[in-house]
């Protein structure tokens, strides 16, 4: 009987030490995954601010565009949805009545840019830049009234 006492409390001496290995080791994986999401993981997205003194009060949602680029051999269209970012708030759900009134005026002035456009100018970051301010310059000149601040692209695709 002396040696089974023996072996019993061998066995359970290793059991104790098992189970204060395992929980060592899962606490240790605790610790690193905790040391990771606050030192090492991935910044979130920061939104772009609006540039200084434009502050954006609405966004106005304009129907995409299909555009023939003004190239030598014609055959080259855009296509691109547009958002506006106003500096007004827009009236009752998103649509004032002056809003209404005012899509065709938007809509030329839109179009009226971008079919003088050639298709390897639009291909380039600065080219898609460009036709930003271009078009933010048109709209504050041919509709001053809606406020425009800024031209979001949310669709854009040239083909050749």
């Amino acid at each position: 009987m002396p040696d089974e006492e023996v072996i019993n409390a061998t066995e359970t001496k290793k059991s104790h030490k098992t189970l204060f290995l395992i929980l060592s080791v899962a606490f240790l994986c605790v610790l690193a995954g905790a040391a990771w999401w606050f030192f090492f993981r991935p910044a979130p997205l920061k939104a772009e601010e609006p540039k200084a003194g434009a502050k954006i009060k609405a966004t106005l949602h304009l129907e995409g565009f299909v555009v023939n680029l003004d190239d030598p051999d014609g055959n080259h269209f855009l296509r691109v949805g547009i958002d506006l970012g106003l500096g007004r708030p827009l009236e009752e759900g998103g649509r004032g009545k002056n809003d209404i009134v005012l899509t065709g005026p938007i809509r030329d002035a839109i179009l009226e840019v971008l079919s003088t456009r050639q298709a390897a100018a639009l291909l380039s970051p600065d080219g898609k830049a460009k036709l930003k301010e271009e078009l933010l310059h048109a709209l504050q000149e041919r509709v001053p009234e809606l406020g425009v601040s800024e031209v979001y692209f949310t669709d854009f695709l040239v083909q050749r």
